[in-house]
């Protein structure tokens, strides 16, 4: 029997782990202050825990995610049968001095080794800080277009 939609233990199925270890953005969702819906397509890193975001410290993310905490990222794949990992959860946003380490990890993953150290150098040279929002997975959804259908297409 199939692991019913929103139930965490999806994290461990082989289609999220795909998509939680792979190179694609994920998109975030949030509301703005004026309680309009944004997406955003942002790097990430998958503690096993958490996922966990870096962003500039003058990212418009910033300023709403304290106001409204409860956010939805989808992590998709780009070539058919279509994979979708969607996580619904609350943000908690820091501020740390210089560079995330989940950041430095995500640019390493995207970039690779060298081309990602890069990266992170010259992300440090801008000096300042960085946001480092940490999201726990609260609900999970996968589809996979194989065995796993929108709730539309179901039977």
């Amino acid at each position: 029997m199939a692991t019913k939609q929103g139930d965490l233990t999806l994290l461990q199925d082989s289609v999220a782990q795909e998509l939680l270890q792979s190179r694609l953005p994920a998109r975030l969702a949030y509301d703005w202050l004026d309680n309009s819906p944004r997406v955003v397509p942002i790097w990430f890193h998958w503690t096993g825990e958490d996922i966990v975001l870096g962003t500039p410290p003058k990212a418009p993310k910033l300023k709403a995610l304290p106001r409204n905490s409860t956010v939805a990222l989808s992590i998709d794949s780009d070539t058919w049968p279509y994979k979708v990992l969607q996580i619904r959860g609350t943000a908690r946003v820091e501020m740390v001095d210089g560079i995330a380490p989940e950041y430095e990890a995500a640019a390493k993953r995207y970039f690779g080794e060298e081309r990602g150290r890069a990266w992170v150098e010259q992300v440090k040279s801008t000096g300042g800080g960085m946001g480092r929002i940490a999201i726990r997975p609260e609900w999970v959804a996968i589809l996979d277009f194989e065995t796993r259908f929108p709730s539309a297409l179901s039977v």
